[in-house]
């Protein structure tokens, strides 16, 4: 049979992901896994209904429990910090797996998504954290700004960043969020309170984080990517509550072609996770 030597789409491997550097070079796997095993923290931004994500982040996970053993804990913006309780109450086998999924208001993709990481925390004896602040004093900013929390009790300051959170409005993500929900001319209109409201969960998630490595541990922290994209969100929070802490970011982006990454895809973060645009959503 006669060939031209010329390669056609139909000879290319079909990738399910590229790793890059924030500088758009290719990076392999092992690569990346030597610069996270020497970070603080690894918060890893995914797309929350994205496998190739959620797959990478169990492998990571393990990759990182066989470098730092006992002084390794994983955490999530998936859970909200007052179901703590239950949830170590599953890790340690007291309660039965289906109590805790009643009981810890999951996501609706945890089944699929979350609760192979959490299921092997458990198998390996690793602290998992809720590091999210329960959503309804997100909803009671979203609704009054920030200043709706001052009234809250001892008891629910427990799940909250120390107050008073301040918020720098001039970060470009959070500028961003702001023109998205319709800007601000004055004082604290609605899409200002948005805009508090994702700040007040980056600085709850960013100081149950840095709890955890005040006590001795490496963390590992799923969040969405938003929340850590461009080195801001829990990142920035991270360095306000400990500026000599190393921090290492992932963010998981979609592109049709993956054999370069696209200049708005640079520099997002230090490991850019490109996952084909056609790939399966797990809803």
């Amino acid at each position: 049979m006669f060939t031209t030597g010329i390669a056609t789409a139909s000879d290319k491997d079909k990738l399910a992901y590229v790793l890059y550097n924030s500088k758009g070079k290719q990076v392999k796997y092992g690569k990346m896994l030597d610069d996270l095993q020497k970070a603080d923290v690894v918060l890893f931004g995914e797309q929350h209904n994205d496998p190739i994500a959620h797959w990478l982040q169990l492998e990571v996970a393990k990759d990182l429990h066989k470098v730092h053993q006992q002084h390794f804990a994983i955490g999530a913006e998936m859970f909200e910090a007052d179901v703590q309780l239950v949830l170590n109450e599953y890790l340690s086998g007291q309660v039965a797996e289906n109590n805790f999924e009643q009981e810890s208001r999951p996501w609706n993709n945890y089944k699929t998504d979350y609760r192979p990481v959490v299921r092997f925390a458990k198998e390996a004896a690793i602290p998992f954290i809720a590091t999210n602040v329960p959503r309804r004093y997100a909803a009671m900013v979203s609704a009054g700004s920030l200043k709706a929390l001052e009234n809250v009790s001892a008891d629910a300051r427990r799940y909250i960043a120390p107050l008073p959170v301040q918020v720098d409005m001039n970060l470009p993500g959070y500028k961003n969020m702001l023109a998205m929900f319709g800007g601000s001319t004055h004082g604290n209109t609605k899409s200002e309170n948005i805009v508090q409201a994702q700040a007040l969960k980056d600085a709850t998630m960013a100081h149950f984080i840095l709890q955890q490595v005040s006590s001795g541990k490496k963390m590992l922290h799923l969040n969405g990517a938003y929340h850590s994209d461009n080195f801001e969100g829990i990142g920035w929070y991270l360095k306000q509550g400990n500026p000599q802490i190393k921090t290492l970011t992932i963010t998981t982006v979609l592109q049709e072609d993956l054999d370069k990454l696209t200049e708005e895809n640079k520099q997002k973060a230090d490991f850019i996770l490109v996952v084909p645009a056609s790939m399966t959503r797990t809803y």
